[in-house]
């Protein structure tokens, strides 16, 4: 049965494919167990946990920077306050200081450059892996 796909074939990459699965039957009709880990055809959909916890930070960044813009247009809820609070903490920053909005507006766009720095090493590790595959 092989042959009539084999003959069909158009290039190596169709002719692995074929063997691959003749070989693959053969396995499943005798019982022997195959792993088909080292394929190179075959992607993976294991992220890996350096981007999960880059996801993370993204989430929780946006979080932050929605936060921080409600209480730029004058939402004073004790949720926002706390929030906000923590965004400065370990800085020199009080609310008493007459240029907050200016330091909300430099947090906010600090924040939007990291989006932007973790965006960009998610886009340029799938570009390699799809380039790899």
């Amino acid at each position: 049965m092989p042959v009539i796909y084999l003959e069909a074939s158009r290039d190596l990459c169709d002719t692995d494919s074929i063997l691959f699965g003749a070989a693959l039957a053969v396995c499943r009709i005798i019982g022997a167990k195959v792993s088909t880990a080292g394929r190179a055809t075959g992607q993976s959909s294991v992220i890996p946990a350096w981007r999960k916890i880059i996801d993370e930070r993204i989430a929780k960044a946006r979080d932050l920077i929605g936060r921080l813009i409600c209480f730029r247009s004058g939402n004073n809820r004790p949720r926002i306050v706390r929030t906000v609070r923590m965004a400065f903490a370990g800085t020199n920053v009080s609310f008493s200081q007459p240029d907050i909005m200016q330091k909300l507006t430099e947090r906010i766009d600090d924040l939007k450059q990291r989006i932007a720095a973790w965006g960009k090493w998610i886009r340029r590790y799938t570009e390699r892996l799809t380039r790899f595959n």
